[in-house]
Order: C-alpha cells, then structure tokens, then sequence
C-alpha cells in the first residue's frame, strides 16, 4: 500500500482568513497536487490535525510503519515537502536516516508515532 501524505484543508495558520479567501492548508494542498506525486504516495486531504497551533500541519502515514506529523509548513515548503515524503515512501518501516531528511522535517516535526501492532 502506498504511503499517504495527509494535509490539513481547514489550516488557518493562525491567521484570520477573510471571507471569499483560500485558507492556508487548501493552498498548500494546491502547490504540493499541482507538483504531482512521487511513487508511492497518495496526497489526501483532511478535515483537521489538531495541531492548529503549529499550522499549516502534515502527516506521513504507511501500515506497518512510524508516521510522523509535522508544522508550520508553507506552500514554499511544497518541493521539500514532496521530497521527504518520497524517501518516506521508499522506507520498508518509515525511518528516513536523520541526515537524509529534508531540514524542515528534521526541524519542525511535531510526533512521531509508532506503528500499529499487527
């Protein structure tokens, strides 16, 4: 099964969004779909992360391995965001040696969860 990148749709950033605007979570959705997905991953989006603290927030996401959720990510952050997860991808258990990560996931990682038990 391929991993998954989940983005929060409704991420404000902490920010006010005025009426009739895109919020910051749908454009970082936009730039990351409009990049086209490395192999293995699937982009979906998500009502929510519950890490409105940190926005605009990410998850990486595979069965059988670690996912990881990150912060304060941007639609500039876009081609390292594809990049990480691609390597993410490519794990047979989600651990991308530290050195190897993009800075902005070793930098802004907010958890990092065990794999479910089969």
């Amino acid at each position: 099964m391929a991993a998954v990148l989940h983005i929060c749709m409704t991420c404000r950033a902490g920010q006010p969004v005025p009426e009739g605007t895109t919020c910051p979570g749908a454009r970082l959705y936009e730039a990351l779909a409009a990049d086209g997905m490395p192999e293995g991953l699937t982009l979906r989006p998500v009502e929510c992360l519950s890490a409105c603290d940190h926005g605009c927030s990410i998850a990486l996401s595979k069965p059988g391995s670690w996912s990881y959720v990150y912060g304060r990510m941007t639609e500039a952050d876009a081609p390292e965001i594809l990049r990480g997860a691609a390597l993410y991808a490519a794990t047979p258990d989600g651990l991308v040696p530290w050195r190897d990560r993009p800075v902005i996931f070793r930098k802004q990682s907010l958890a990092r969860l065990p794999p479910l038990e089969s």
